[in-house]
């Protein structure tokens, strides 16, 4: 089992998660994180530190974020890693909780 990066990550990025990383597993692109499944070694450390609630176990994944399992798995082959955390968009908090934000995901 792994843990996803979500939806609600999308326009928002914030890095709380990967200053907690053990395994530095996070890989960022221009407005998303993800996590490699790979390299996750399902410490759970990263979820709570979320501010934007969009981290959960592949276990506990919504029904409707499913596609994220793929989408995480994809772009860590061809996103670069990152071990450090870095500041979220300056319209960050404008951007937590808005729903249909899959179109704007960048890759």
């Amino acid at each position: 089992m792994t843990f996803v990066v979500t939806e609600n990550c999308i326009k928002c990025k914030y890095q709380d998660c990967v200053e907690v990383c053990p395994v530095d597993c996070f890989y960022e692109g221009p407005n998303f994180l993800v996590i490699h499944p790979d390299e996750c070694i399902d410490c759970a450390l990263c979820e709570p530190e979320c501010p934007a609630n969009a981290i959960f176990s592949e276990d506990e994944l919504p029904a409707d974020q499913k596609e994220f399992i793929q989408i995480n798995a994809e772009l860590a082959e061809v996103w670069p890693n990152i071990t450090q955390k870095g500041d979220a968009p300056a319209d960050a908090k404008e951007w937590d909780g808005k729903p249909g934000k899959r179109a704007l995901l960048e890759r």
